[in-house]
């Protein structure tokens, strides 16, 4: 018997209760969606309307009729108003080369950070956020004496202004861009292609674009509307752009200005939906309908 050991009896481990399903909170219900998204554009729609309501007063005597309107559509504007048109031009002009300055620069930089560099990657981050972080009007105040450099190499044109904008808006295309790229397995794919004789060129445009199309198009709506909405820089530097063109006419009629407010937001909100648009395309429907089948 004293050969025998004794053995403390087995303890089954405590098993922690399971959350029934009913116990997880699902989330706001369906009305207070509703609600919240009812707050939401009255916040935004009041103003608007407001807009809308001040444009199409008659003056002091009262009464609401559509002639400013009629005037801006029908060619009715006189020579004092050739600042917004001139404006607007400048802003289209910026906006397009702003945008073909940031793919240009920014995207191939990406990538070969992610595939060749991935401990730079950090840094490269921080270096696109830094603007953010820096008032406009002290960006000028640098700027200032790189644009008199910039003027003698390649004139004083408004498109110049589009280096500025390029640095402006880097942070908003950097995190459009980084999120779209981050679920791609861009090295996967990348090593894939140069198994099969693809170049850095090839595999740029024809495996990583492709894969990130939907980012490069928030990043392009967001430079376009930070271009269009940019004031300070424009008007420090001596450039006319829609923002400024804006503030010289509001002082002689500030219903034409409020007309030209409204119809660059239009512009931003059709931008928009086109994007949406263009990113849902007849492939990726028809490839979630096969992974769903």
């Amino acid at each position: 018997m004293s050969g025998l050991t004794r053995t403390e009896p087995r303890t089954e481990p405590r098993r922690t209760p399971r959350r029934r399903l009913h116990d997880v909170h699902p989330g706001p219900s369906r009305t207070a969606r509703w609600v919240i998204v009812g707050i939401i554009g009255v916040l935004f729609l009041v103003p608007v309307i407001a807009m809308i309501e001040f444009t199409l007063r008659k003056g002091l005597g009262g009464g609401y009729d559509f002639s400013r309107w009629a005037a801006v559509f029908g060619g009715g504007l006189t020579g004092e108003y050739k600042p917004i048109f001139t404006g607007l031009g400048n802003s289209i002009l910026l906006a397009v080369v702003t945008v073909l300055v940031m793919l240009v620069l920014l995207v191939p930089t990406m990538v070969l950070v992610r595939i060749r560099f991935p401990k730079l990657q950090r840094v490269l981050e921080f270096v696109c956020l830094l603007p953010i972080t820096i008032p406009a009007i002290v960006l000028v105040v640098g700027l200032a004496p790189v644009y008199s450099v910039v003027a003698r190499m390649f004139g004083s044109g408004v498109w110049t202004l589009a280096f500025a904008y390029g640095v402006i808006v880097l942070p908003y295309a950097y995190r459009s861009i980084q999120t779209n790229l981050a679920a791609v397995d861009v090295v996967t794919l990348s090593e894939a292609a140069r198994s099969l004789g693809a170049g850095w060129l090839t595999i740029l445009f024809r495996v990583v674009v492709p894969n990130i199309r939907r980012g490069l198009l928030a990043a392009s709506f967001i430079s376009v509307a930070v271009v269009l909405g940019e004031y300070t820089i424009a008007a420090l530097l001596n450039r006319v752009n829609l923002q400024t063109a804006l503030v010289i006419i509001s002082k002689a009629d500030p219903f034409v200005a409020v007309i030209f407010a409204l119809l660059a937001l239009l512009f931003a909100f059709v931008l928009l939906i086109a994007i949406g648009r263009i990113g849902d395309t007849p492939g990726g429907t028809s490839r979630k309908k096969k992974a769903t089948a």
